[in-house]
């Protein structure tokens, strides 16, 4: 580095001129006088060969500047210090702790940590001179195994990233040799201790049986029967120094179509293979069977699954169907007035088409009136034969047949529309009504039935109106709205429980004779009873009153009644409630509280706060 001292004086003179030396060094190591520094310029450099911050990371040196050309007598001085930090370089090569490394792992297992390398380097920790880089150079040529880095530690992780076999490599023998991410610096040589040894044992582990072909693909024509053997679909045992026995089960199988041998894995069928069922995806069929061994001492089960793929062959096991099943022609016959027809088929080539269209030869009408003319192998067009047929909806038979060997037909039928037609080759109105299978004669008995209707409505109003003027030309003593005669007046009824409902009617009921009352002995009667006297005579009409004369006649009957004593309500003593004599109770005259003397109720202040209001009421306690 270099250091510099200003000094206000002028430069050209002694007092300005200015002049370095190192008083100290710390520490005296590797020699107490590693670094000089030039007078005149201040640069402090290397005496000697020997820095190594291994051992001393940094210097601290004490320069002194003078004026006077450096003259300690005259001059005028100051000090500063100066640090200096001594980089690294890679001088020191990784070592491994030890120079063999052992480490075990389970079969078929990835991802596994086996064993840490632990390395020791000088070099600056985090630095490329410091991390290390680890390499397997012999033992794994399949690569089952990788070292990877800890960046915190430094130290290798030996992992397996290849699954190992038992039975193939019970011991690998790996040879490690490790090195940093920086080369080593120029003349430095590598440690004999950065290659190490690396012994992994394989442990044994119960596998799972393996199908040899998964998926495995066969093919069968659909439609085969039942009990059909269609392979057989047997898994293997990797445990080759273990006798284990395998069975079989099925996993899957979404039709329901496959049974497998418990234990040889013999597949068979159980219904028809349908190419055309919905569990079939482009012309395969999947299963899923599941193979498991027994185990061994101290290991469960192991289980492998294996799928089966079907291909189905197509044969023609499905009819053809007719499309469209609707459709509409004009009644009179037309260039443009013709059906296309097609047909539908489940199957796949070469059972679907070319298709054959043709009319039925019964009934001899459909072919009378009708024409199927062939488009192409899919397609057909139907029209009428004749140059005039009645609108009406026919459903017309048509044949189609496929191209399978030996061919498959099917008897269709088409709903046509007849009807009339525009200019323009539509159904008009009128004939869209006639096309929906009604003659003439129908819409006419239609329109009679909707005359009557609306005549027999207008009957009725005409006899409303009528009734209503003869009610206002004869008014009553009574609005007729109010007029309750003859009618049943629902009030509320508001239903109570079943202790409401329990009641003697009998008390409520006019009695027919009067003996019971006559023969009653002398006492407390309990009833509202009639009085035993001639009943009066009511005025008797010789035939019903008048409706005009209706006021005359509530009048007379309530005078009537308010002068009989024999009509209720009768004019006697009602008793209620008769409780007998005696009580079974004590007496309560003890409870007079006007009772002469005093007493004493200052044992109120003993029974808590809540009683304290009545104690200071009755105890005569102190008032605060």
């Amino acid at each position: 580095m270099q250091v510099t001292a200003t000094d206000s004086d002028d430069s050209t003179t002694a007092n300005g001129m200015v002049r370095y030396r190192i008083l100290s060094q710390s520490p005296h190591s590797p020699i107490p006088n590693m670094f000089t520094i030039n007078s005149e310029t201040g640069d402090i450099v290397t005496v000697a060969a020997g820095l190594d911050r291994e051992k001393v990371s940094q210097y601290t040196i004490i320069v002194q500047a003078t004026d006077m050309e450096g003259n300690l007598n005259f001059g005028l001085s100051n000090t500063a210090t100066a640090l200096i930090s001594i980089t690294d370089i890679n001088d020191n090569p990784p070592e491994l702790t030890v120079r063999t490394f052992s480490g075990e792992v389970p079969e078929n297992k990835v991802n596994v940590v086996v064993t840490n390398l632990t390395v020791v380097d000088r070099d600056q920790p985090h630095s490329p001179n410091w991390n290390a880089v680890y390499r397997i150079v012999s033992g794994d040529p399949t690569g089952h195994f990788t070292i990877r880095t800890n960046p915190i530690t430094n130290e290798g992780m030996l992992t397996v990233v290849k699954p190992v076999d038992f039975e193939m490599n019970r011991a690998f023998m790996l040879t490690v040799v490790v090195s940093n991410q920086a080369h080593l610096a120029s003349g430095i040589q590598s440690s004999l201790q950065s290659t190490a040894g690396v012994t992994i044992s394989v442990q044994d582990v119960n596998e799972p049986p393996v199908f040899p072909v998964n998926p495995k693909m066969i093919r069968f024509e659909e439609g085969v029967p039942a009990g059909t053997t269609l392979t057989v679909f047997a898994a293997q045992d990797p445990d080759h120094f273990i006798h284990q026995i395998v069975r079989y089960s099925k996993l899957s199988d979404p039709a329901n179509w496959l049974k497998i041998n418990r234990t040889n894995g013999q597949i068979t069928t159980m219904a028809l293979l349908d190419r055309e069922s919905m569990y079939v995806k482009n012309n395969v069929y999947e299963a899923t069977f599941l193979a498991f061994d027994n185990g061994k001492s101290g290991s469960p089960q192991a289980s492998g699954t294996g799928t089966l793929q079907i291909y189905l062959i197509d044969v023609n096991d499905n009819a053809p169907v007719l499309m469209p099943r609707e459709s509409q022609v004009c009644e009179h016959a037309r260039p443009n007035s013709r059906v296309n027809i097609t047909a539908a088929d489940a199957d796949a080539d070469p059972n679907v088409g070319p298709f054959v269209f043709e009319l039925p030869s019964f009934p001899a009408s459909v072919r009378r009136n009708w024409t199927i003319s062939r488009l192409n192998g899919d397609y057909a067009q139907l029209r009428l034969r004749i140059s005039y047929l009645e609108a009406s909806v026919y459903e017309i038979p048509i044949i189609v047949s496929d191209s399978g060997n030996p061919p498959l037909s099917n008897r269709s039928v088409i709903r046509v529309k007849v009807c009339p037609c525009d200019d323009n080759g539509d159904c008009s109105a009128t004939g869209a009504v006639a096309a929906t299978g009604l003659g003439t004669g129908a819409i006419i008995a239609i329109l009679i039935c909707i005359i009557i209707l609306l005549s027999m409505v207008l009957l009725f109003v005409v006899w409303m109106k009528r009734r209503e003027k003869e009610r206002q030309a004869k008014p009553l003593l009574i609005d007729p709205e109010d007029d309750v005669r003859d009618n049943i007046l629902k009030y509320d009824e508001e239903g109570g429980g079943e202790e409401d409902q329990d009641y003697d009617l009998s008390q409520l009921q006019q009695p027919e004779s009067l003996d019971h009352i006559i023969s009653k002995p002398a006492g407390v009667r309990r009833v509202d009873e009639r009085p035993v006297i001639a009943e009066s005579q009511y005025p008797v009409r010789p035939s019903l009153p008048h409706p005009g004369d209706i006021g005359d006649f509530i009048n007379d009957g309530l005078r009537a009644a308010d002068n009989d004593p024999t009509a209720p309500p009768y004019d006697s003593l009602l008793v209620f409630d008769y409780e007998g004599s005696g009580s079974t109770a004590g007496s309560v005259s003890s409870l007079n509280s006007t009772s002469s003397g005093d007493q004493d109720y200052d044992y109120l202040n003993d029974w808590g706060p809540r009683f304290k209001k009545l104690a200071d009421l009755y105890g005569g306690g102190d008032d605060d």
